[in-house]
This record gives C-alpha cells, sequence and structure tokens, in this order.
C-alpha cells in the first residue's frame, strides 16, 4: 500500500495517466492526494475531474485557485473569456452539476497523522487548532455555495495582516486566499499577490512563506503545489509538488511513506 501526493495537474489528463503508470498505481490497495488545480489551462479539465471524482476515497483532493475560479465562472461571479476556454468543456457537461457539487465539497486542508496538504501554503501563526478551526469554517461556507453572492463573501483580494484579519469579516476570505493563493509574504507575514517568480528573482522585501521564522507547525509535514516557477522543492519539513506541468514541464508525485519522487514529462504546453 502506498500514497502517492501529485502537485497541480490544470487538466493534464494524459500525463496523470503517464504518472499513475509509472508508479504502478493500484486502485486496489493505493491512495492519491492532489494538491489541487485539477483544471484549467490544459486540454482536458473534464477528464480529470471525471477521473478523479470516480476514485472515491482512493483518492483526496483539496481546493486550489483555479478549482475556485471554475466555480466562479458556474456561479456568474466571473464572465466567460478565451482565457477560461478549457473550462468551457466542463461547465457545459450533461454532468456539470454533479461535478461542481463534488468540487465544492473537497476540503481546503487535509490533515494525516502528521502530513498537511494543502495547495499554496499556511500561515506561520496557525497552529493545530486555528489550523482545524479554518478548515471547518471554510469547508463548510464553501459547501453551502449556492449563488454568486455567498461565492463572493470568499472570492476577493484581501489586506493587513492575519492578526488583523482574524477579529474582522474577512477572516475566511484571508484564510482561503493563504492556503490557495499565498507565494511570497513580507516580512510581517502580509500576503503579495503579484510575484511568482522563484526564490532569488523576488523583490527585497518578500521571502517564500516557508521561509518566514516561527512556523508553528514545523513539526508536521507540509505538501503543497500551486508555485510552477519555484518546481519541485524541499526544504525542511516542506515539499513543493507544482513542476509546471501544464507549462510543457512535468508532473510530480511523492510517494508519502519514504518521500521517493516521480516525474513524468508533460506534453502540453502553452
Amino acid at each position: 500500500m502506498a500514497t502517492y501526493a501529485i502537485g497541480d495537474i490544470q487538466g493534464c489528463y494524459d500525463a496523470l495517466c503517464r504518472l499513475l503508470e509509472k508508479v504502478n498505481f493500484d486502485e486496489s490497495t493505493d491512495r492519491l492526494w492532489f494538491a489541487g488545480d485539477l483544471v484549467n489551462r490544459g486540454p482536458k479539465s473534464l477528464d480529470t475531474l471525471r477521473f478523479v471524482k470516480d476514485l472515491g476515497d482512493k483518492a483526496v483532493t483539496v481546493l486550489g485557485n483555479h478549482d475556485i475560479h471554475l466555480l466562479a465562472l458556474h456561479y456568474g461571479v466571473r464572465k466567460r473569456k478565451d482565457k477560461d476556454s478549457t473550462l468551457f468543456e466542463t461547465l457545459d457537461a450533461d454532468d456539470a452539476g454533479e461535478l461542481i457539487t463534488w468540487l465544492q465539497s473537497r476540503p481546503v486542508i487535509h490533515i494525516e497523522n502528521k502530513t498537511i496538504m494543502v495547495h499554496a501554503g499556511i500561515h506561520p501563526d496557525w497552529c493545530m487548532e486555528t489550523l482545524v478551526s479554518i478548515k471547518q469554517e471554510l469547508e463548510s461556507k464553501i459547501t453551502t455555495i449556492n449563488n454568486k453572492k455567498s461565492l463572493l463573501e470568499l472570492y476577493a483580494d484581501t489586506e493587513g495582516t492575519w492578526t488583523q484579519a482574524s477579529a474582522s469579516s474577512n477572516r475566511l476570505r484571508y484564510a482561503l486566499n493563504i492556503l490557495t493563493r499565498m507565494r511570497y509574504c513580507e516580512t510581517n507575514a502580509i500576503l503579495d499577490y503579484q510575484c511568482s517568480a522563484p526564490p532569488g528573482k523576488q523583490p527585497d522585501h518578500l521571502m517564500p512563506w516557508f521561509d518566514l521564522p516561527n512556523h508553528k507547525l514545523h513539526d508536521h509535514t507540509i505538501v503543497f503545489g500551486h508555485w510552477a516557477a519555484l518546481g519541485y522543492h524541499h526544504t525542511k519539513n516542506v515539499y513543493a509538488l507544482d513542476s509546471g506541468c501544464v507549462w510543457g514541464n512535468a508532473l510530480t508525485a511523492l510517494r508519502l511513506e519514504d518521500k521517493e519522487v516521480f516525474h513524468v514529462s508533460c506534453e502540453h504546453s502553452k
């Protein structure tokens, strides 16, 4: 029995199939963890969603920012544009409603033993109690979204520090931005929404979220995706798994039991 954590697929279904073949994935014994962004930009978002959904309890998926963008298009928070064309097939599918309902019921955080999976990152001030509270509140909120207004409560930039946001009505919106959009922060842990360059090429006032000091969950393994320019990266207790498949690079899996890493090239490129 093995558990494979897999980085952002973004509709690159064929690469996913090759990766599962490479690791000899056995659906009867093995499990898959997906670090979010199942959809968008790649050619087969619909196939990817259907496949992961059909895996049932053999798969765990956390929501990524592109998955939430699909919800935003479905509920009319965002209008369809040409850049969203890879999502049109999913939005217009006969089973679109079923897939959207399934997607909304995915967690934003997965915690199992001493391993945590999120899409983008975890705030350094969050202890396990805070993390569990945020998980429960956000997942309850997302599951019950049924219109444009209810999604807009979570779907926007946020300013200031977590300490400020945690005592305001923006608490869950700020938390969702941390979990699905964070790459860099200022030294006081204020989120930056602009820079996606690899470490070493960012402005001097920014640092990767996982390099901020005094992380309260330093004794847990943290697995995440989201940051294609970073690529596969391992430092301390952190594993970054988005190796930019949709940009023509690779799709990555980490076997959690022994931390062995597997890659396959992605033929699709932007």
